[in-house]
Formats: C-alpha cells, structure tokens, sequence
C-alpha cells in the first residue's frame, strides 16, 4: 500500500515509467548435476516512479543492483518478478516482435564508451545502425540525420568515416549519446556515463546530457556513485542499499536533510571545498562488510553496519514509507 501511495503523490507531473516489486534473481549453478543451488539477489523488490521530462538519480555503493536495476527496467536483463511500464505498457510481458517495436521509445548510454561502440564500424555505420535497423529513411536522409546528430553532440560531422579509436574518451561517449538519440527515445537510462572519463571532461557530459533533455524533452534514469554529479543534474535522488531502495526524495531535500543512516553514511563522505568545514565535519565510517547478496541479513538488510540498529530491525524489513511530503524512507528509526 506505501508503494502505491508512493506512485500517486510523487507523481506531480505525467507519469512516464513505472516499477513495481522488480525482482532479478541470478542463479548459482553447482554440484554433480548443475542444479540451481542458491540465489544472486541482485535486485529485491524495488518501486519507482519516473515522471516525464525529469532525471531521477539512482545512487548506492558497487553491487548494490544500480546498473542491474536500470537493465531490467529497459528489458535487457529479463526481471525475475516484478511490472515495468513504459507509457502505461506492460514491458515484461510483451512478445518479442512488440518489445523490440518498443525499444526505439528507451535507449541506454553504457558506461564505458570504447567497449559500447563496434571497433570495426565508422562513427557513421555506428550511429546509422538503429536508424537503418528501424527504417528511418532512405540511404541520404540517413546521412542527413547522423550529421546532425554529431552536431548535437559536439562533434564535426566530418568525423563521419573515421573509427572509434581515432577518439578521446569524452569524444567516444558523446559518440554513445548520439547513437542513443537517434531514434528519438523518451527515456534514457545513463548507466554511469561519466565514471570512466577524466574530470575534466565530466562536466561537459553532464552539461550536455542536460542540454539534450531540454532540447529533445527526455527523461532519464542517471545512475551513479558519484554524488556530486548526482545532485547536479537529478531532480529526485533514489538511494540503493544490497538490492532495495531505502531512500527517495527531491535532490535537495535529500542532500541536506537525509533521513536514512546509509544515505546519512555516504554523503558525510562527500569532501566540501573550505578547510575549515571539512575540519569540523563528522564522517561517518560504517563498520564491517556489505552482506552477501547471497545470503542476505533477515529484516532490514543494512541492520548489521547500522549504528541505530535494535531488534525489530533484524526481523522485521522496513517498508519504503513516506516520512515527510514526497520523502520515502525504509528505516524503522529514520531521521
């Protein structure tokens, strides 16, 4: 019932994808008949609501199922359980003919830029791919349409014919998103699309991502660990603990007044640019290990490392509650 509240109230705008108790479950293989012997539960029952036209963060430590999350809501892992609608259509029961007539509506930026792109192929081949796959037009309006997209992104159009490894990292992304708007999709999810860039560069990415969305009316799942380029371009933070959401609010709302004790933990290690700030701050180290996504801990999968932690944490599992307006949290001692 929290989550269905949660869908409702947050959703001051259109609603454009929705996901509802998604499950992915890998499978750990073993013994003398290769029998399904335990679980991977890479993702554990996660509810979001993304609205049109805005980007909402999705944050956590590595392994925590962000960019498994972002996967199986675009289909390309097939979830374990679970509803994602894209514009109010079931995407996990559609047949494969209907789901592939979909994709041309949700794209995804990777995360490494060389690896996403085909060595063999020109950046024209590259970003003509999906246009010719969908028939988009005939062999010029094609060529028309990949020289306006690397003009979008940045790039000279007479780069056409040269191979991704004539690029710098930076160029080689702005490649990515090119490819990735040129079907003109509604949502995009951006799978950490600047954690493998200098920093220097990473700015610009950021500040492009956000012009194209003004540009082209997109909408976004930016997920990430880097938390200052989180709250740069996000509009609602997500923060993602061993495979469950644990909290979700505004942006600011959450980076000032974060009610959760992970997300309190992950934004006390944020360094601040003043010496004398940074001196007075108080970080927060949290004791022991992630639990295994195996085996993880019964109630509350953060109990074992939370300083605030009593019984009911280890045996009941926090529901993701609205605390304050349009602020969610699944702790049972939140604040």
């Amino acid at each position: 019932m929290a989550q269905q509240q949660m869908a409702t109230s947050t959703a001051t705008g259109t609603t454009l994808v929705e996901v509802k108790g998604l499950k992915v479950h890998f499978p750990i293989k073993g013994g003398l008949f290769n029998r399904t012997i335990a679980q991977v539960k890479a993702v554990d029952g996660v509810d979001l609501t993304i609205r049109r036209g805005e980007t909402l963060g999705l944050v956590g430590e590595s392994g925590c199922g962000k960019s498994t999350t972002g996967r199986a809501i675009l289909q390309l892992i097939k979830p374990t359980a679970g509803s994602v609608k894209l514009n109010g259509v079931e995407l996990t029961k559609l047949p494969p003919a209907e789901l592939r007539k979909k994709r041309a509506e949700m794209q995804m930026i990777f995360q490494d830029p060389f690896g996403s792109l085909d060595p063999r192929f020109t950046v024209g081949q590259i970003i003509a791919e999906p246009l010719e796959n969908f028939k988009r037009g005939n062999a010029r309006e094609i060529r028309e349409q990949v020289a306006h997209l690397l003009e979008v992104v940045g790039l000279n159009p007479y780069y056409v014919n040269r191979f991704p490894h004539e690029f710098s990292g930076g160029q080689r992304q702005r490649i990515g998103i090119a490819r990735a708007l040129a079907l003109r999709p509604s949502f995009i999810v951006a799978d950490e699309p600047v954690s493998a860039l200098d920093v220097s560069i990473q700015a610009q990415v950021v500040n492009l991502l956000q012009d194209l969305q003004a540009e082209f009316g997109l909408t976004y799942l930016f997920v990430a660990h880097n938390l200052s380029v989180v709250k740069h371009i996000s509009d609602r933070v997500a923060v993602m603990y061993l495979g469950r959401i644990v909290e979700l609010a505004a942006s600011e709302k959450l980076y000032e007044l974060p009610l959760h004790p992970y997300t309190q933990a992950l934004l006390s290690a944020i360094p601040v640019p003043d010496p004398e700030v940074e001196a007075r701050r108080k970080r927060i180290i949290l004791e022991g290990d992630v639990p295994s996504p195996v085996n993880p801990p019964p109630g509350c999968n953060f109990h074992p490392r939370c300083w605030k932690a009593q019984q009911i944490c280890r045996e009941v599992t926090p529901p993701l509650e609205e605390k304050e307006r349009d602020h969610y949290v699944a702790c049972h001692f939140p604040g």
